[in-house]
C-alpha cells in the first residue's frame, strides 16, 4: 500500500465515522429532526457529486441510473438517521458495519463462494457478538434504534454489493444521490409534524452530506483503487472504533463493556472471515 493509498484511506474511514458522529451530535441533542437530517444530507451531497461529474456529463452525457442502488442508497439514509434518536455514535456504527459486512458474507455464500472451518468460525462469532450487543439487558441499546441501524447496514450492504457493477462509480453514485433527493423529501412531509430544526442542526447535516459523505464517497472511491477487496473491506472494520471513542472524547458517550466485548467479537469474527477469503483486486463499491 501506497503512501498516498494509506492516506486516502485514513481520510475516508474518517468521515464514515465523521457521519455517525454528525448525525448523533445532531439528533442526541435535538438540534434538528431526524426525517430533516436525512434530506438535507442527501441533498447536500448530490449538490457537490454534481459539480464533481459535472464536466464529465456535459462531455459525454449522463449514464443511466440503477433504481435498486439509488432504493439501497435511501432506505440507508433514513434508517440511518432514525436510529440515532436513540443509539450512541460507536453503538450505531458497531451495529451498521457489522449489519454490513455479515450481509456481503452471507450475499458472497449465496452466490457460490465456499467458506473454509475458520472463517465460518469467525461468521459464527460476529452473529453473536452482534446478538450480544443488542441483547435486553441494561446496558443494551435500545431495540428500536438497534433495528433500524440494522436495515440501514443491510441496506448499505446490498448497496456496496451492487455499486460492484457500476462502471463508473463516482457517476453512478452522483446519480443514487440525486434519485434519492425526492425520495426523502417525501419523507420529510409524512414527518412534518415532528419538523424542527436550528441553524447548527442544518449545519451538521450539511457538512455530513457535502464532506463526509460527497467528499468522503470520492476519496474513498479512490483509495479503493491501491486496495484489494478484502483489504477494502477490513479497513472499514476500524470505523466503529473511531467512532465510539470519539463519541466518548467529543460527545461524552459512555464505552461500556458490553459494547467492547461485542466489537472484539464482531470485528474479530469479520476479520477472521476477511483473512480466509482470496485477495483480489478491489472493485470500487
Amino acid at each position: 500500500m501506497t503512501a498516498r493509498t494509506l492516506l486516502l484511506t485514513l481520510f475516508a474511514m474518517m468521515a464514515f465515522a465523521a457521519n455517525s458522529l454528525l448525525c448523533r451530535l445532531a439528533l442526541g441533542q435535538g438540534l434538528i429532526d431526524a426525517a430533516s437530517f436525512a434530506t438535507v444530507r442527501v441533498v447536500s451531497g448530490a449538490v457537490v457529486l454534481i459539480l464533481i461529474v459535472l464536466p464529465k456529463w456535459r462531455a459525454h452525457g449522463r449514464a443511466p441510473t440503477d433504481w435498486r442502488s439509488a432504493a439501497m442508497l435511501f432506505t440507508y439514509m433514513v434508517f440511518f438517521s432514525f436510529a440515532y434518536l436513540s443509539l450512541s455514535a460507536g453503538t450505531g456504527a458497531l451495529i451498521l458495519f457489522g449489519a454490513v459486512q455479515l450481509t456481503m458474507i452471507l450475499a458472497a455464500l449465496r452466490g457460490g463462494e465456499q467458506l473454509g472451518f475458520l472463517s465460518w468460525i469467525g461468521l459464527t462469532l460476529a452473529f453473536l457478538g452482534l446478538t450480544y450487543l443488542v441483547s435486553p439487558g441494561i446496558t443494551a441499546p435500545d431495540p428500536t434504534g438497534a433495528v433500524l441501524m440494522t436495515i440501514a447496514g443491510i441496506a448499505w450492504g446490498f448497496y456496496s454489493l451492487l455499486g460492484r457493477s457500476a462502471g463508473d462509480p463516482l457517476e453512478a453514485t452522483a446519480n443514487n444521490f440525486i434519485i434519492a433527493v425526492p425520495l426523502v423529501i417525501v419523507v420529510s412531509l409524512l414527518f412534518m409534524g415532528e419538523f424542527h430544526s436550528s441553524s447548527l442542526g442544518l449545519a451538521l447535516a450539511a457538512v455530513s452530506g457535502a464532506i463526509a459523505s460527497g467528499i468522503g464517497y470520492v476519496i474513498w472511491y479512490e483509495a479503493l483503487r491501491g486496495l484489494t477487496a478484502a483489504r477494502a473491506a477490513t479497513v472499514q472494520l476500524s470505523v466503529p472504533v473511531i467512532a465510539a471513542f470519539a463519541g466518548a472524547a467529543l460527545l461524552s458517550e459512555q464505552v461500556t463493556l458490553r459494547l467492547l466485548l461485542a466489537s472484539v467479537a464482531i470485528l474479530g469474527g469479520v476479520w477472521i472471515v476477511l483473512a480466509q477469503r482470496e485477495e483480489k483486486p478491489a472493485n470500487r463499491t
